[in-house]
């Protein structure tokens, strides 16, 4: 009976997905990330030295504020390297075809632009809470810097921004990407089951979902400090660990590599579909190439600069340089990377009916590397997916303060509980329906984040112009 009713939902969802990621959408985002490059003069590519050099000076002077750029930063990436770069890429490939990755990486190009801005702009405009705490993020720049007539605008964000940081980043897809991985070491077949809202489910899931549930409560009680230094430590390492192994992969394949970036083209054009379906076909690659890349690098979406208006810096420029360096990293290394990881393996997509991620870049591991290719994936998915899990509560915590200021403490341990229990019910619903409504809430915050940037355009070449004065 659950499955029937969700099987009905998401045919809903699906269709909602299809028009909120349309043609006005796909041309709002790449139309204002290219005239905020032109405006700044590409600094988000001509100043990348600058913005690695800013870090390293941030972490020794160390001003007032929640945590280091660096923690800031790793906080972001913390949510933005998990599923969406190991998962949601082989997703992209099967809705959209290798097209679709042409599109992610042109869309993160131009993000750069876009999250430089909006991470300028959360400094610029954030508050420091009755509680001393420092908040930054889109909710503030929209009601502080568009005005106070604004301020309605600002709400409607902070709403969805909860459900983005609840159900999108912080936790749906997240957990199912862990419990997935679980289930496909210790029990591939299902063999051992247990009856669960009609439908038989893994001993396997049932587990890994409570040990994740009770390993977030406890991180989460301890507020940004501690996932902050959670991030610090999980997400370098176990980067490192994926970009190496992805390295000595594509090393022993290069001859199979420039083959996948003519697939890739081709597709992004749909050069290879017949003459009357190239269109449609190209059409297709962009929208889910987009959508998964602003879910993959948040380029637009406003939740990291969440993360970033509590950095303590004061220099909102500097802050904006090194949130770029997140979007490089995602989309440029680790999404390259597990796209090309894909592509040339013996991945067939006719393989792959139900638009399970985890099972493409499994089965592209294992081809490559054998059983160590499966503990890598699994180990990957479970500290990047926990990382983000953390990470997307905060998010969805620092947008409900905004709506209920002085919320009391007893909704915020109340937040915590819904929290957990979407943790639980995660774990046994359909990937397909999942990423589909990742990609309808990442929708609506980024057609609002990204008009609230463009109404704030003034601001961000103001303060661009004053940097260059004083270079």
């Amino acid at each position: 009976m659950l499955g029937k009713v969700l099987g009905q939902i998401s045919i809903v969802i699906t269709t909602i997905d299809d028009f909120v990621w349309g043609i006005p959408l796909i041309v709002l985002i790449l139309s204002v990330g290219i005239y905020l490059t032109i405006r700044l003069k590409g600094l988000q590519i001509t100043k990348i030295p600058m913005a690695i050099r800013h870090i390293r000076d941030n972490e020794k002077t160390g001003e007032h504020g929640e945590v280091s750029s660096f923690g800031a930063l790793c906080t972001a990436l913390s949510a933005t390297i998990g599923t969406g770069n190991i998962v949601g890429v082989a997703t992209a490939l099967v809705a959209g075809g290798p097209g679709a990755l042409f599109w992610m990486w042109l869309a993160a190009l131009l993000g750069t632009a876009t999250k430089y801005s909006e991470c300028l702009l959360s400094i610029k405009y954030r508050v420091v809470a009755e509680d001393g705490h420092i908040i930054g993020g889109p909710f503030y720049y929209i009601e502080k810097g568009m005005g106070k007539n604004w301020k309605w605008l600002a709400k409607i964000f902070a709403f969805f921004g909860v459900g983005v940081g609840l159900f999108g980043i912080g936790t749906f897809t997240q957990v199912n990407g862990i419990t997935s991985a679980v289930k496909n070491f210790f029990d591939p077949d299902s063999q051992n089951t247990v009856h669960l809202f009609g439908t038989d489910y893994s001993i396997a899931v049932v587990i890994a979902g409570l040990i994740i549930t009770v390993c977030v409560a406890l991180v989460i009680i301890g507020g940004l400090k501690r996932i902050s230094r959670v991030a610090e430590v999980i997400v370098p390492f176990m980067a490192v660990l994926y970009v190496a192994v992805a390295l000595i992969i594509l090393i022993c394949n290069i001859t199979r590599i420039p083959g996948a970036i003519v697939e890739i083209v081709q597709g992004a054009f749909g050069i290879r579909a017949a003459a009357g379906g190239a269109l449609g076909a190209m059409m297709i690659a962009m929208q889910k190439g987009i959508a998964r890349g602003i879910f993959s690098n948040e380029a637009g979406l406003g939740t990291a600069s969440i993360a970033s208006g509590s950095s303590n810096t004061k220099d909102a420029i500097k802050q904006g340089m090194i949130s770029t360096l997140g979007v490089y990293f995602v989309t440029f290394v680790v999404c390259l990377g597990t796209a090309l990881i894909i592509l040339t393996s013996n991945y067939n997509p006719l393989n792959y009916l139900d638009v399970n991620g985890i099972e493409i870049t499994r089965d592209a591991l294992s081809y490559h590397l054998g059983i160590v290719g499966d503990i890598l994936l699994y180990i990957c998915i479970i500290a990047f997916s926990f990382s983000t899990i953390v990470s997307g509560y905060y998010y969805g915590e620092s947008n409900l303060k905004f709506i209920f200021k002085n919320i009391s403490p007893t909704y915020i341990l109340g937040l915590k509980i819904i929290t957990c229990f979407l943790l639980v019910l995660g774990s046994f619903i359909s990937p397909t329906f999942l990423w589909n409504l990742v990609d309808i809430l990442a929708g609506i915050l980024a057609i609002i984040n990204i008009y609230a940037i463009f109404s704030l355009r003034r601001d961000i070449i103001e303060e661009y112009l004053v940097y260059k004065r004083l270079l």
